[in-house]
């Protein structure tokens, strides 16, 4: 093996480039079985970020079941999900340009069961007896927030639905039980979002698909229930936090019993409409994920001897699509350090893996693969908080001996989401440039427990921002990184962190936000119903906590900021406006500070075409490499930075 470059730090030659991380790249925003027929949804940055469903038949064809022209997404709650419902080979589905809902039978072109675009439909199930579809509708035809209610929809003469759930702001996960007797769901208010308080409710139906009597099961204000699912047997099973973690339950002739009391979560993220974590391999047996301080993990749970037996699986992740079984097998979606995310299905009797589809079909040498070390670093009040660290690595180079590697701090979005040790293409960009990177799980993360998760309440902008700080002070004390080149970032709420921690803290050299909140109060004002009264929790409510919500508006304290800043901004957000970023960049031109805008036009929450995911990476390496004044291996098409230019 040859002998390594000595170069600096940033400058690295690298294969990962931003051409690799989008070509032929994909991701996965839905998953579903149909008999032994595997369905999912591949999000592909190569055709414009159309969502395209694909069934792999029981023989192992793969298909592609949407035709070009549809675009299997919806905006339910903004954040979408819930978008494919499968039964007997028929595919229901949201088209995102329209939010029309469609009906595609075998070998048929899709037609529309609703009309007009201001109805959307999202997480349904199918009554295939009754030839319904039950459903969530949110209903924006009037003037204000939307409405959201359960539907059932006619499955031969379709419409717009026929509400049988109303009265609360959101609703979500309709589950019909096997014999058709009930249906259970969750249902929740403002100011309160899914992760802080639900309600499970019951309901009988009756022979048209309308509700009878109807029960209250669990949940409430200091509850949160998520998940429901029905046994083979039609028992109601479901996820619950009551204890500080959320565990599983089972509601059986009235009662309801704990199956597997643990220090860890068993379901995810339910910031968008996604399904359970767990499924049944027989109606004693459940094939279930849960989280043990930010990595996943697979077991079977006996429902009768409660006995929890962990699978041994190469995976970190697998909890994004939820869990799927059939006939011996289940299907999820999985990722490691090394794997980037993939369909895989899990024999359960032989332990064998298949991969059914990659999100890459490339290989990297592990050479040039930083494996991410899971860090717990001391904090504020005297707590810890958790992170993954990524050192540089490069098979061809390595730092020069009088200097060390500066440090890029990522701040997830949410922020009650969570990061993972997942294989990101995105990661691997900057540290085989030679530019070490911490993921940080602040305060207010999922998969360390409710307690942790409410670190948050009313200190955003403080507990994230000072984890941020901290991790990134402790890989300093380590020895680790250079401790005077501290840059972050984050998109959406990570993208506020991001310019918080430069507004409030000295700790950071340069930051990039990506669609970032700035101004609080504006954010209220022109934000979507789903998290219109986020920020309640978050912050505290308004308008009579007014003050607080200037206190921590990143654009009210321009004076402190003292570093540059590039902002990237999709121009039809409609979850963070554009005008966030343009109140940023004006303060920030005035100020006379270094900032570059660079916005895109057709992007909403998130960049999905691949032009501009190449665009956005390489206009953040390149304003790194002016404010740190490393060169660049490649050619870059530079961006104006206004006040260094």
């Amino acid at each position: 093996m040859a002998p390594k470059t000595l170069a600096t730090y940033g400058s690295w030659k690298s294969p990962i480039t931003t051409e690799l991380i989008v070509s032929d790249g994909i991701g996965f925003t839905g998953l579903t079985v149909d008999g032994e027929d595997v369905y999912w949804i591949e999000m592909r940055p190569s055709e414009g970020g159309r969502n395209v469903i694909v069934r792999r038949s029981a023989d192992g064809e793969i298909v592609d079941i949407t035709p070009p022209g549809y675009n299997a997404r919806n905006t339910v709650h903004e954040y979408g999900g819930g978008v494919m419902m499968v039964n007997e080979g028929t595919v229901l589905f949201s088209n995102f340009d329209d939010q029309k809902l469609y009906i595609q039978s075998p070998g048929d072109s899709p037609r529309p069961l609703s009309s007009g675009s201001d109805m959307r439909f999202a997480d349904g199930v199918i009554d295939s007896d009754r030839g319904i579809l039950f459903c969530i509708r949110e209903d924006h035809s009037g003037n204000g927030e939307a409405v959201n209610t359960l539907v059932k929809v006619d499955m031969e003469s379709g419409g717009m639905g026929d509400v049988i759930v109303e009265g609360n702001d959101f609703y979500a996960a309709p589950r019909l039980s096997p014999d058709g007797s009930k249906l259970a769901w969750i249902t929740w208010s403002h100011p309160d979002m899914p992760w802080h308080g639900t309600e499970l409710w019951v309901a009988d139906v009756n022979a048209d698909g309308s509700l009878g009597s109807r029960s209250l099961i669990a949940g409430g204000k200091e509850e949160s229930i998520l998940r429901p699912e029905w046994s083979p047997s039609n028992d109601l099973y479901f996820a619950s936090d009551v204890t500080g973690w959320c565990n599983l339950y089972r509601w059986r002739e009235g009662v309801i019993d704990a199956l597997c009391k643990m220090d860890a979560e068993f379901a995810g993220s339910s910031m968008s409409l996604v399904p359970s974590e767990y499924a049944f391999e027989s109606d004693s047996k459940i094939v279930c994920a849960f989280n043990k301080l930010g990595t996943w993990h697979i077991a079977k749970l006996d429902t009768e001897s409660l006995k929890l037996e962990e699978l041994q699986i190469p995976f970190t992740d697998v909890s994004r699509l939820g869990l799927h079984a059939y006939s011996g097998k289940v299907v999820f979606s999985a990722g490691s350090p090394t794997d980037a995310l993939s369909i895989v299905e899990l024999d359960l009797d032989s332990g064998n893996i298949s991969v059914l589809r990659n999100s890459k079909n490339i290989e990297i040498s592990d050479v040039y693969l930083s494996v991410p070390e899971a860090i717990e670093f001391p904090t504020d009040n005297g707590l810890t908080a958790h992170a993954f660290f990524y050192a540089p690595k490069n098979g061809e180079f390595d730092g020069l001996s009088e200097e060390k590697p500066p440090l890029l701090v990522i701040s997830h979005g949410g922020p009650t989401g969570a990061t993972s040790s997942t294989l990101k293409l995105e990661t691997q960009y900057w540290t085989s440039r030679g530019i070490a990177v911490v993921d940080v799980n602040y305060g207010g993360s999922l998969g360390y427990g409710r307690a942790y998760r409410e670190r948050l309440d009313g200190n955003w902008g403080i507990v994230d921002v000072n984890d941020c700080v901290n991790a990134a002070k402790y890989l300093s004390n380590r020895g680790d990184i250079d401790g005077d080149r501290l840059m972050i970032r984050g998109g959406s709420a990570g993208g506020y962190t991001t310019l918080a921690a430069l507004a409030f803290t000295d700790a950071f050299k340069a930051g990039a936000s990506y669609y970032g909140l700035s101004e609080l109060e504006t954010f209220i004002e022109d934000t979507h119903k789903f998290e219109s009264r986020y920020l309640n929790s978050l912050i505290g409510p308004y308008p009579s906590m007014k003050e607080t919500y200037y206190d921590r508006s990143p654009i009210n304290h321009v004076d402190k900021l003292s570093c540059p800043l590039i902002l990237l901004q999709g121009l039809e957000d409609k979850i963070v406006p554009p005008n966030q970023a343009e109140l940023m960049l004006d303060a920030l031109r005035k100020k006379g500070l270094p900032v570059a805008y660079v916005p895109f036009e057709g992007e909403q929450h998130g960049f999905r075409r691949s032009e501009n995911i190449k665009r956005s990476m390489e206009v953040e390496l390149y304003f790194y490499s002016r404010v740190f004044n490393f060169p660049l291996a490649d050619v870059v098409e530079p961006v104006h930075i206004e006040n260094m230019d």
